[in-house]
């Protein structure tokens, strides 16, 4: 009895220790905002997948940047396949195991070989080393046959050309205001009416996903929309993000793009709104009104006080007459 308890005891604990092993808790010098969570967009653990497949990663809670942009809270993907975790505190190697997606990709076309894999996600900082805490997805497992699934052959197939976009298609921000003054670190929160937020390259009629502009006018509005500093994809279909800006005013703009990152037709885009970082609120400036002048003050005269009239003598008292 006693040997089987122990043996039980034994096992929880291994358990425990392998679960505490396999959460990471430290990476580099980057750090995370609270509730950071990569993940697959379109594929879950235990899928069937084609030898060639679309795979779209997914990202709450940060924003997307290339490799070397240095921004604060934006990472890019690297996708993981068929290995553990590499150090955590060290740059992501780059090799068939692990996949850079330097350029702010949010998909992938990926070809695999027949039989199981396990796939994961893990984003990068500026220089590919991992947040602290990383931010990590959860390792799944597909399994590729030799010939699609028949779900992936029925999926709609690439279009060419700007999609469409109802009529009242409108997309805003919600938070910050126009003229807002914010700290450093802020949530900016994006609205849209009439239309639906779908991830990148899902192909879906009156659908799209948001770009943010900062500090920069739009872009060519039938072409791909950038991905730099100044254009941050929100491919996963976030509608919100938490946003680091050096202290001063700055414009952003919210521009919608299709499956492919391309405006719709008519363009669905905010208006620029200018925000002040890390200033206190400006308060209003009350105009200065200039009045007419006043007519000229007809003011009766003044007169001179008593002690200042003039001196008369009194009359002269009579003289003898002639007669007299």
């Amino acid at each position: 009895m006693r040997m089987v308890a122990w043996a039980i005891l034994a096992l929880l604990v291994g358990s425990a220790t392998g679960a505490v092993a396999q959460t990471p808790a430290a990476g580099g010098p980057s750090p995370s905002p609270p509730g950071a969570k990569a993940y697959f967009v379109d594929l879950k653990d235990g899928a069937v997948i084609g030898p060639t497949t679309t795979i779209h990663f997914g990202l709450h809670g940060m924003g997307v940047a290339p490799a070397g942009s240095d921004k604060a809270n934006t990472g890019h993907h690297h996708l993981l396949i068929d290995t553990d975790l590499p150090p955590l505190n060290e740059p992501i190697p780059s090799d068939d195991n692990h996949l850079h997606f330097g350029g702010g990709q949010t998909e992938t076309e990926l070809t695999l070989s027949p039989g199981p894999h396990t796939l994961q996600l893990l984003l990068g900082d500026a220089n590919h080393i991992p947040h602290t805490p990383p931010v990590v997805s959860d390792r799944i497992h597909v399994t590729v046959t030799e010939t699609p699934p028949a779900a992936s052959a029925q999926a709609p197939a690439e279009t060419s050309g700007r999609h469409k976009s109802p009529p009242g298609a409108k997309v805003y921000f919600i938070s910050p205001a126009e003229g807002a003054s914010v700290p450093l670190t802020f949530q900016v929160r994006f609205g849209l009416e009439n239309m639906g937020v779908a991830p990148a390259s899902v192909e879906k009629v009156n659908t799209g996903h948001h770009h943010l502009l900062i500090d920069t006018a739009l872009p060519p509005l039938d072409e791909p929309i950038p991905s730099d500093e100044n254009h941050l994809h929100f491919g996963a279909g976030q509608t919100e993000t938490m946003l680091t800006l050096a202290p001063g005013r700055h414009t952003l703009q919210l521009l919608l793009g299709d499956a492919h990152h391309i405006p719709h037709d008519p363009p669905v885009f905010s208006q620029p709104i200018t925000i002040f970082v890390g200033e206190a609120p400006r308060k209003p400036v009350t105009p200065v009104v200039r009045r007419a002048p006043r007519p000229p003050h007809h003011a009766p005269p003044r007169l001179a006080p008593h002690w200042a009239a003039p001196y008369y003598a009194p009359p002269a008292a009579p003289g003898p007459g002639p007669n007299d």
